[in-house]
C-alpha cells in the first residue's frame, strides 16, 4: 500500500510543512515497519497519525505496532479511533476487550465477547472468553465451557481452563483432580497450569491441595513447592478474568506459533502481557516471538520483567544468555552465566548453563569443568536432568578439548548409568569408531542405539559408517542412502556417503554427495571436501 492510499496527494509546489512532515512521518514508519523495527514504527504511525486524527487505516497500523512494541497507551488510543470509526478487526477487540476486563467494565467485556463470538476465525475464543468473564459477574462460567463443545479448537481450549474455573468458583476437589489428571505425561505447559492453580490456592491458604500440584522435580514445579513450604507467595496465579484471560492469549499465541503465523502470535502474546505482567509465561512467550524476528534486544527487554525468583526465572536466564549471543554479545552472556554461580549454592542448571556457554565460545576444558561441577551438586533422582547426560555433557566437552582418555572416562559412566540410552550408546560407539579402536565393540554400542531408535538418521549414519570402516561397502551404501533422506543437509552424513560412493567406483555420485555436504560444511570439513571434490578420496582426505 502507497502512501496516496492513506493520504491526500498534494502537488509538491501546494505541500504545506505539516503536509511534509506527515509523509516524512509515514515515509519513517513504513521504513521501520518493513525492518521489524516496531517502537520506531509504532511511534512514526503516531507522528502521521497526529496530522489526520481519524484516518481509520493510519489508526489501525499505528495500533498493531505499538502492541508489537508492547506500547499499551499507545495501541488503546488507536484502536479507540479504529472503535468510533466501526472498523474494530478482531486484534482490537481483543485489546478492548483487555482493557474492559483489566478495568472491571463487564458489560463492554461482555459487548466485546459477544462480537468476537461472530467473527468467523476468532470465533473459537469465545467460550473461554465468556466463561471468564462469567466468573466475575456471578454468571454460569461453566455453562459457557460448554458451549465449546461442537467446534474442536474451542473444546480443547475450554477443556485446558475447566479446571482453573473449578477451582476459582470454589470446586477446589474437583478442580485439583481434574488438573492432575489432564497433566498426567504432559510437558511444560502442564506444570505452568498446575502453578498457577497452586498459586491461587495457597493464596487462599489451602496449602495442602497447593502442594498436591506441585509435586514432580522439574525446576519450576520445585522452586514453587519451595516458595509455598515457606508460605511465599507464588507468582502468576489464575484465579479471575484477567489472569485467566491472559493465560488464554498466550496459549493461543504458542499455537500460532507452531503455525508459523509469528506476527498474530506476538500481538496475542503482547495483549497478554497487557493483562497480566505478573505472569512470566507471557513475557517469556512475548521474547521467542521477538527473537523469531529477530528482534533480540526487544526480546531482552521483554525479559527483563521475568525476576529471577519467579518459579520460571532460570528459564529466563537460559533465554537471555541465548538472544544476548545472537547478539553477538558473547562477553556480557559469559558475565552473567559466571556471576549466578558465583551467587552461592548454584543448582545444577547453573553450572550446564555455563558448560554450554564455554563449548559455545570454544573453550572446551572449562566447560568439562562446569559440567563435573554440575554433576557434584546433582540431584541423582532427577528425571528432569539426568546424571547420565551430565556425563554425556563432560565427556562430549573433553572430546573437543582433545582429551580422549578422559573423555572416553566419562562417556563409559553415561553408558554405565544408562546402558539403554542411544544418545550414550551412539556417541560412545561412534568416538570409538573415529580413532578405530574397539571396532567390534564401537559396532555393537551402535547396533544397539540403531535396535532401539531405528528412524534416527544421525544413529543410521553411524551404522552405515560402521560397516564401511569393516569394508562391508553393499550395507553401507544402503545405510547411508537411508541416513541422508531423514537428514538431507547434514554435511558429515553426505560427507560418508560420498567417500562410500567414491569407494565403490561410483565417482559421478560421489562428488555430488560432497557438493552436498560442502553447503553446510564448517571450515575445516570444507577445506577436506574441496580437495575430495578437485582430486578424489586419498587416505589423508577421509572422514574422521
Amino acid at each position: 500500500m502507497t502512501a496516496g492510499a492513506l493520504l491526500v496527494p498534494l502537488a509538491p509546489a501546494a505541500a504545506t510543512i505539516d503536509d511534509r512532515a506527515q509523509l516524512s512521518a509515514y515515509a519513517r514508519a513504513r521504513a521501520a515497519d518493513s525492518f521489524g523495527a516496531s517502537g520506531d514504527a509504532a511511534r512514526d504511525y503516531a507522528a502521521a497519525l497526529a496530522f489526520s486524527p481519524d484516518n481509520a487505516i493510519l489508526a489501525a497500523r499505528t495500533m498493531s505496532q505499538a502492541i508489537a512494541a508492547g506500547d499499551r497507551a499507545l495501541a488503546l488510543s488507536s484502536a479507540r479511533i479504529l472503535e468510533r470509526s466501526g472498523m474494530l478487526a478482531p486484534d482490537a477487540r481483543l485489546l478492548l476487550l483487555g482493557e474492559a476486563v483489566r478495568t472491571k467494565k463487564w458489560k463492554v467485556a461482555s459487548a466485546h465477547a459477544d462480537a468476537i463470538a461472530k467473527d468467523e476465525v476468532f470465533s473459537f475464543m469465545s467460550p473461554v472468553l465468556r466463561a471468564w468473564i462469567a466468573l466475575e459477574t456471578r454468571g454460569d462460567p461453566l455453562k459457557m465451557l460448554d458451549t465449546a463443545a461442537s467446534h474442536p479448537l474451542a473444546a480443547s481450549y475450554a477443556a485446558e481452563h475447566r479446571p482453573l474455573i473449578l477451582i476459582a468458583i470454589g470446586r477446589a476437589q474437583d478442580g485439583v483432580a481434574a488438573l492432575l489428571k489432564s497433566s498426567e505425561g504432559a510437558g511444560a505447559r502442564a506444570a505452568r497450569l498446575r502453578i498457577a492453580a497452586a498459586a491461587y490456592l495457597a493464596r487462599k491458604r489451602d496449602r495442602d491441595r497447593a502442594l498436591l500440584l506441585l509435586e514432580g522435580d522439574a525446576e519450576p514445579v520445585r522452586v514453587a513447592r519451595s516458595l509455598v513450604e515457606r508460605r511465599k507467595t507464588v507468582p502468576g496465579q489464575i484465579g479471575g478474568a484477567r489472569a485467566g484471560i491472559a493465560e488464554f492469549l498466550v496459549r493461543v499465541a504458542v499455537d500460532l506459533q507452531r503455525q508459523n503465523a509469528i506476527a498474530i502470535a506476538l500481538t496475542h502474546a503482547r495483549l497478554a502481557t497487557f493483562l497480566a505482567p505478573e505472569n512470566s509465561e507471557t513475557w517469556l512467550v512475548t521474547s521467542e516471538l521477538l527473537s523469531t524476528q529477530r528482534q533480540h534486544r526487544a526480546a531482552l527487554a521483554a525479559l527483563a520483567n521475568v525476576p529471577a525468583t519467579d518459579p520460571f526465572g532460570t528459564a529466563a536466564i537460559d533465554a537471555r544468555v541465548k538472544y544476548l549471543l545472537a547478539t553477538e554479545d558473547k562477553q556480557t552472556a559469559l558475565a552473567e552465566a559466571e556471576a549466578k554461580v558465583k551467587a552461592g549454592a548454584p543448582a545444577s542448571a547453573d553450572w550446564v548453563r555455563l558448560g554450554e556457554l564455554y563449548g559455545e565460545l570454544q573453550r572446551f576444558e572449562d566447560s568439562a569443568r562446569a559440567y563435573s561441577q554440575a554433576i557434584a551438586v546433582a540431584d541423582p533422582t532427577s528425571a528432569a536432568q539426568p546424571v547420565w547426560a551430565l556425563w554425556l555433557l563432560r565427556g562430549s566437552a573433553l572430546d573437543q578439548a582433545e582429551n580422549w582418555p578422559e573423555a572416553k572416562a566419562a562417556l563409559q559412566e553415561a553408558y554405565k548409568l544408562a546402558p539403554n540410552q542411544p544418545l550414550v550408546l551412539n556417541y560412545l560407539g561412534y568416538a570409538q569408531l573415529e580413532r578405530r579402536e574397539n571396532l567390534a565393540e564401537a559396532e555393537k554400542l551402535i547396533q544397539e542405539a540403531s535396535r532401539l531408535q531405528p528412524e534416527d538418521a544421525s544413529i543410521t549414519d553411524s551404522l552405515g559408517w560402521t560397516h564401511y570402516i569393516r569394508g562391508n561397502l553393499p550395507k553401507a551404501i544402503e545405510l547411508l542412502e537411508v541416513a541422508v533422506a531423514g537428514q538431507p543437509g547434514d554435511p558429515a552424513i553426505n560427507e560418508h556417503l560420498g567417500d562410500a560412493y567414491y569407494t565403490a567406483g561410483r565417482r559421478y555420485e560421489a562428488r555430488y554427495a560432497w557438493r552436498a555436504a560442502l553447503l553446510h560444511a564448517e571450515e575445516d570439513a570444507a577445506k577436506r571436501l574441496r580437495a575430495k571434490i578437485e582430486a578424489g578420496l586419498k587416505p589423508e582426505l577421509a572422514s574422521p
